[in-house]
């Protein structure tokens, strides 16, 4: 009997050697999915509280630069404006009817453009009529001439921080976009 079972035991022996590294990789993808995902996650979550804080900064009537300036330092190590993001508030007026953007200011190291308007003039802008989503445009145009809505919209570039990408062939989304009407 004790030599049948030496002979199972025996023919197991390299079995728990062979599985490890395929446990081990597996293991590894869902830990650094988690932390990148996580990340990701957190990184969203910053920028929807600086977006809102940025637009009723400027609905309290603070200038759109020094909003801007405010919301890039509030950024802090979190998200680093300064290198990989930009803040860009816009003042929008109702002008008898039409939406005209009446005030911008940008901070931060990359180049982007608002998907609101610009300002005449500025960059490539040839007019300064703003592009406000439905209820957004409905509600400003509801209220009487001369009065404004402020948009806070945060461009930033992620970067993950683990090989997870390289370990299932896909890559996340690069660039995070986050907008506020006020």
């Amino acid at each position: 009997m004790k030599t049948k079972i030496k002979k199972i035991n025996r023919e197991k022996s390299g079995q728990a050697l062979v599985e490890l590294p395929f446990a081990f990789l597996v293991l590894c993808v869902f830990v650094f999915g988690i932390i990148d995902f996580g990340r990701a996650i957190y990184d969203v979550e910053v920028m929807k509280n600086l977006i809102g804080e940025g637009s009723s900064m400027a609905s309290r009537g603070t200038s759109v630069a020094t909003t801007a300036q405010t919301v890039a330092n509030y950024a802090g190590s979190d998200l680093n404006i300064s290198t990989q993001g930009c803040v860009i508030v816009t003042s929008v007026t109702n002008n008898s009817g039409s939406l005209q953007v009446t005030g911008q200011a940008s901070q931060g190291g990359i180049a982007c453009t608002s998907k609101v308007g610009c300002l005449s003039g500025q960059g490539s802008c040839g007019s300064s009529s703003a592009t406000l989503p439905a209820a957004a445009s409905t509600a400003l145009l509801a209220e009487p001439t001369g009065s404004s809505l402020y948009v806070t919209e945060i461009f930033y570039t992620y970067n993950t921080i683990t090989p997870i990408s390289a370990l299932l062939g896909q890559s996340m989304p690069s660039q995070f976009y986050s907008v506020a009407y006020y």
